[in-house]
């Protein structure tokens, strides 16, 4: 089997490992999240946002911003035939100042035969993505080989965690699932089932306890998102839409 090959029959959770290292150009940090609404209707890579590349054996995942008559404003359409690519934006904030996370999906319909418990078959209409910085030293030696394999493979340092909000055919909200080959990316499910498919759900998670009950110790510095719609594993086509994300305060 070719590299590109053994490439290809990795999950998308895996590979994010390598594909969201930081570039060896580097790209601007940001502050806050750019909303995907202050966009023009029609752009393919929303203002400041940077493709999100899987694997170059995989076929990539359509984005383009739409004027959605729902909610009257530009929100990001998502396209996968087959195809797992996703869209980041590097960022540079302390988790405790703003610990809650908030955004918006439309998910059209379930990917048929999608189980994310299950690595031959990990594919989402819609993902979350968080990427944190941390100490490699005190991770266990598989994860380590992990993130030096994927420096390797990208030329640059990977995030030292990932955590992924996900929407699941059959497992409950809540459930967090982890990945088969490291301990460093986690999905939690935030949507499951047929609930609400067709229109806007709302959603708003504390990932500072999530970060916790995920990884059992506290985020360090949240240092890039990004959203992906795959559908390599079960080569089904699927739809979504993604809202603006809005990092925001605690409550008082």
């Amino acid at each position: 089997m070719t590299a590109m090959l053994r490439l290809a029959a990795f999950p998308c959770s895996v590979l994010l490992l390598s594909a969201c290292a930081t570039a060896p150009v580097e790209s601007p940090v940001f502050v806050d999240v750019t909303p995907f609404s202050s966009n023009s209707d029609g752009a393919r890579l929303p203002l400041n946002w940077q493709s999100l590349v899987i694997s170059r054996a995989k076929s990539p995942t359509q984005y383009r911003t739409v004027f959605d008559p729902l909610t009257q404003r530009v929100v990001l359409r998502a396209h996968a035939k087959r195809a797992c690519t996703g869209l980041k934006q590097r960022l540079n904030i302390d988790p405790a100042s703003r610990p809650i996370i908030a955004w918006e999906w439309r998910v059209m319909h379930l990917i048929e035969g999608a189980d994310n418990t299950n690595r031959d078959t990990e594919d989402s209409p819609v993902r979350l993505m968080l990427f944190f910085d941390g100490d490699r030293g005190g991770l266990p030696l598989r994860d380590q080989v992990a993130l030096d394999l994927a420096q390797i493979s990208s030329g640059a340092a990977p995030p030292y965690a990932t955590l992924m909000y996900i929407w699941e055919n059959r497992q409950p909200v809540g459930t967090v699932i982890d990945s088969s080959f490291t301990g460093q990316v986690k999905m939690i499910v935030a949507g499951s089932g047929p609930t609400m498919l067709g229109g806007w759900k709302k959603f708003e998670r504390n990932y500072v306890e999530d970060y916790r009950l995920a990884f059992g110790h506290a985020p360090g510095r949240l240092i890039g998102v990004g959203i992906l719609t795959d559908s390599d594993n079960t080569g089904a086509v699927v739809e979504a839409f993604y809202g603006d994300i809005r990092l925001l305060s605690a409550l008082p």
